[in-house]
């Protein structure tokens, strides 16, 4: 049976989202839920839905607009990545028939270029490279490959705190001995004044979020999006943002410390309970997010997040032009 493609409705907006949390690769950044928290008028969705034999067989979240003057249909820009979502079992040859439908819708519409972000493949329960396959043959260049450090979770956290370097080891032992407590927080405010004002002094830019939206995300997921503080005399000296993506991934979204408490070493303490509560709660993997910036590595981020035993993954960004 041939592929139908009909644009997203809010009409449909349940079950898209009972799709994605059912498929073998979707994440909370897939679904309207997450993409709805941005307000009316900021993208201009775009998003697609793929039938199959009278039946969803594939999501893909998108916006459209300008790039370089060019129509573009690309990946939604209100998250970290998009592509396509589908069921377990995409064989290569539906693979193809996706592409090559959105090939064909795309210019149907008049668009000039299709940008798509995929999401790394730890997020697909089944690895699959089927889709980037896919994408190149049918023309797809890479555009840039960002880099995301990412830990695999062992049986126990003994195994974990084995791939440590010796200086964070060192550093969350300290922690400990002074005394400093890791818990799940409500303190949003506090921690955006710490994230306002370490992203200031490093990097000179603002928090991707507003403090608003942070707090609205929290509400529209209790279950998937946690707030954790290290404390010292109950002032909160550092804080990650946590996304439960999927069954597989948890990310660090957000990490922050007050530069003027940095002796405590909280973010390294926050890690060493991060990474046993993915332990606990089933997670292959945590994610901690790109150290690249249009394919421009920071060494120092890299070096740290590989001292809780990290690797590089790629997160890639490809383009065709029409």
């Amino acid at each position: 049976m041939s592929i139908f493609i009909k644009p997203y409705e809010d009409k449909y907006s349940k079950t898209w989202d009972k799709f994605v949390w059912e498929s073998v690769n979707g994440t909370i950044f897939h679904t309207r839920k997450f993409l709805s928290y941005h307000p009316e008028g900021r993208f201009k969705d775009a998003s697609l839905i793929f039938n199959k034999n009278n039946k969803m067989f594939a999501a893909f979240p998108a916006v459209r607009g300008n790039w370089d003057d060019k129509k573009t249909l690309q990946s939604h820009r209100g998250a970290s990545y998009g592509g396509f979502v589908y069921e377990e079992g995409l064989s290569i040859s539906d693979s193809y028939s996706l592409v090559k439908n959105l090939i064909k819708y795309a210019k149907d519409d008049n668009l000039e270029r299709i940008l798509i972000t995929l999401p790394p493949i730890i997020y697909n329960h089944r690895l699959s490279n089927y889709i980037d396959f896919a994408l190149i043959q049918h023309g797809f260049k890479y555009l840039k490959r960002e880099v995301s450090s990412v830990v695999s979770t062992e049986s126990s956290i003994a195994g974990n705190i084995g791939k440590f370097k010796q200086t964070n080891r060192t550093a969350f032992r300290r922690a400990m001995k002074l005394g400093v407590e890791v818990r799940e927080s409500d303190e949003w405010e506090r921690f955006y004044e710490i994230l306002k004002k370490n992203l200031k002094i490093r990097h000179n830019v603002q928090p991707t979020h507003t403090l608003e939206e942070l707090i609205k995300l929290k509400k529209l997921f209790p279950d998937k999006i946690f707030l954790y503080g290290a404390y010292i005399h109950g002032e909160m000296i550092a804080g990650v943002v946590m996304f439960d993506c999927n069954q597989d991934v948890s990310l660090a979204f957000y990490i922050s410390h007050d530069e003027s408490k940095q002796k405590y070493r909280g973010v390294n303490i926050l890690f060493y309970h991060i990474i046993n509560r993915c332990i606990n709660k089933g997670f292959k993997y945590l994610d901690f997010g790109i150290f690249t910036v249009n394919m421009e590595p920071n060494f120092g981020l890299a070096r740290f997040k590989e001292g809780f035993g990290s690797s590089g993954i790629l997160r890639d960004t490809l383009v065709l032009d029409l």
